[in-house]
């Protein structure tokens, strides 16, 4: 971790901010690449710009593990990397110890699975298991107008050869992500790590206002079309919607974008993204009903108009139920996590049978600067991944 401390600091946001395929990530997957053959595996790059690395010759059936090296913007510093950097780790230990595992193992870097550049979450998992179209992703924008597709191949892949990979989803027989906990679950325990249960259903909206652009000195407020207010009480609708539903039903509205987005200009067009979560798909359901009525009606209020689109959703996810058992009892019972959080773990449930390890976060808090882990706890998160894919392996 230390090694990569400096690379896609954000001076603006505080924090990290990597995202796939801009220069900061790319010299992740140099470190990446570097330190697992440091270690002794082989590296290999999937079509849809996966990292592998391995110990033993890739087959099918093999034990896998690992993360995702990118960020939110001005993310910490643990969200990903830690997943990655331990399981080297893991795997280094297991050969000084001179172990011989009868499977393969591998460690993967998964690509763009905050969609912090191109919107879309896990969209390296996604791609592999056929849950997202590559004309789909190959078509997403960036802030700038950069497509997927035009991103990948500046960084030297083939777009025309992304989508589903039977051949690499072949080769994963288990999967086992590592993560900073993104919450307070293990302070509450008092254990330096825990075993994951399954994922809350999740997604993302955008909704564009659309009014009327003019000049805030001149245009008399009763004359305006400023789509920034039906935008603004969308923002108070989302905590309303929130608050209103039951306890774990969340609702945020983490980026709003006005257009032109001059300090003294009326927008023509704000675009808001709403991210909506719950421990049931019906209550996640309901709170998007709810904010997407208000923002008509506010819209319509104003004489603007709103598009709603959604950008992805993520289902409920239950983690393999065996596997976690055999997790626990390899681990010593440590206590088991559900979460909020999307993983790509959450994508691959889907096919292969997936678990997850938790390693304490002593603020309770992500997606920001302030999440962290101790050493000692991260220690404990090598140690068990250690045991873990001995176990598998």
């Amino acid at each position: 971790m230390a090694e990569i401390a400096t690379i896609g600091t954000d001076r603006a946001r505080g924090g990290y901010s990597r995202h796939v395929f801009d220069t900061a990530e790319r010299e992740l997957r140099e470190w990446f690449t570097t330190s697992a053959e440091r270690v002794g595996l082989d590296v290999d790059v999937d079509r849809n710009g996966n990292i592998w690395a391995w110990w033993g010759t890739p087959a099918d059936g093999a034990v896998v593990t690992g993360s995702h090296l990118d960020s939110v913007p001005g993310g910490g510093a643990f969200d990903g990397p830690l997943g990655v950097a331990s399981a080297l780790a893991a795997v280094e230990r297991l050969r000084n110890d001179g172990f011989r595992p009868r499977r393969p193992i591998a460690v993967v870097v998964f690509a763009e699975e905050e969609g912090g550049r191109f919107g879309v979450p896990c969209l390296g998992s996604r791609l592999l298991t056929g849950a997202i179209p590559p004309d789909r992703a190959l078509t997403l924008t960036d802030a700038d107008g950069t497509t997927f597709a035009d991103a990948a191949t500046k960084a030297g892949f083939d777009p025309g050869r992304f989508g589903k990979d039977d051949v690499a989803l072949a080769r994963i027989g288990t999967f086992v992500e590592l993560h900073v906990e993104q919450g307070r679950g293990l302070i509450d325990a008092g254990s330096p790590i825990a075993v994951g249960t399954g994922i809350d259903p999740h997604g993302r909206w955008r909704l564009s206002f659309t009014g009327r652009g003019d000049h805030a000195g001149t245009a008399a407020v009763a004359d305006r079309n400023d789509p920034m207010i039906p935008a603004a009480r969308t923002v108070l609708a989302a905590r309303a919607a929130a608050g209103h539903g039951p306890r774990d039903t969340r609702a945020t509205v983490g980026k709003l974008v006005p257009v032109p987005g001059g300090t003294n200009v009326i927008p023509a067009r704000v675009d808001l993204w709403l991210d909506s979560r719950a421990t049931a798909t019906e209550a996640t359901s309901e709170a998007v009903a709810a904010i997407t009525e208000a923002a008509r009606t506010a819209a319509n209020d104003e004489g603007c108009e709103v598009e709603v689109t959604e950008e992805s959703w993520s289902g409920p996810v239950s983690f393999d139920a065996r596997l976690r058992d055999r997790l626990r009892t390899t681990l010593g019972e440590p206590p088991l996590l559900p979460t909020g959080a999307g993983h790509d773990a959450g994508v691959l449930a889907a096919h292969v049978p997936t678990g997850m390890l938790y390693v304490r976060n002593p603020t309770g808090i992500s997606h920001s600067p302030a999440e962290h882990a101790e050493d000692d706890d991260c220690e404990a998160g090598v140690e068990a991944l250690a045991q873990v894919l001995r176990e598998l392996a």
